[in-house]
């Protein structure tokens, strides 16, 4: 498939007053290969307002249905292109991501989704290896091989142990995808959740092993909020482990899973 910069939007999903906000859209703007920008809320404000003034970016606001869900499909609906990213607010975009995207999106014969490896902002600093890091990676060995990236087996493989899928990474192929995306009940799964579906459908899980983004680990995420409430990430992640593999299975996943969540601290490397 061939794909240019005009068919790719990033959708900033604004919430609140996040103080990351501006450092996000100036990733986004120092893009090697330009695409399209857009930014979307359901907590409208005059600190949102004003940043999509000042870096000429239209604003769409959701006075529909909210929670991650009910923001991300709005988001991903105001994008009038072929391939759309649900840009997290918190986090910013390696220079090559789109040109890196683009590439390798144009490589593929039935693509669902693009995603990349990424570096985490702890503290302020990148960083490049910690465990966390490296557990994610060893997952998605499998996915490496572009042959891989097709196949059924593959796909579930790499998530049947976990969500290594970095979500705010994601290009959405939208002419293969299902008209709305995301329809969960899920906090924090949402995202595993639509891999898991979207793995028994044909077409290829396109990786790039180039760390595109960077992820901030910080307390006022959704993740650390998440799995400071254990009880609500708990049974997600018991649900999702119950999608792949019978009843015994699951709780054993669930308990290397649950000691693994402490990797998203602030402090931990």
């Amino acid at each position: 498939m061939e794909f240019r910069p005009q068919d790719h939007t990033f959708a900033i999903c604004a919430y609140k007053e996040s103080p990351y906000l501006k450092e996000c859209i100036e990733s986004l703007k120092r893009q090697t290969v330009s695409t399209n920008i857009i930014m979307t809320t359901s907590t409208e404000n005059d600190y949102i307002r004003n940043l999509a003034e000042k870096y000429q970016i239209p604003l769409y606001v959701n006075h529909g249905p909210g929670g991650i869900a009910g923001d991300w499909n709005f988001a991903y609906h105001c994008a009038a292109t072929k391939l759309v990213t649900l840009a997290h607010q918190d986090d910013r975009y390696a220079p090559g991501y789109a040109a890196d995207m683009l590439l390798r999106l144009g490589q593929a014969r039935h693509p669902l989704i693009y995603f990349a490896d990424y570096n985490e902002l702890r503290n302020g600093e990148v960083v490049e290896k910690s465990t966390m890091l490296k557990v994610k990676r060893l997952m998605l060995v499998p996915l490496r091989l572009r042959k891989s990236q097709g196949k059924t087996f593959f796909k579930r493989l790499v998530l049947s142990f976990g969500n290594p899928v970095a979500c705010w990474s994601v290009a959405y192929v939208k002419e293969h995808l299902p008209e709305t995306v995301f329809v969960s009940e899920f906090r924090s799964n949402l995202d595993w959740e639509e891999w898991e579906k979207l793995s028994r459908e044909k077409g290829e899980f396109v990786y790039s092993t180039e760390a595109m983004t960077f992820h901030r680990v910080h307390e006022g995420s959704e993740t650390s909020n998440t799995i400071r409430e254990g009880n609500i990430r708990a049974k997600e992640d018991y649900a999702m482990f119950r999608k792949f593999w019978p009843t015994w299975m699951a709780k054993l996943l669930m308990r290397f899973y649950i000691k693994g969540e402490k990797l998203n601290e602030v402090d931990h490397k």
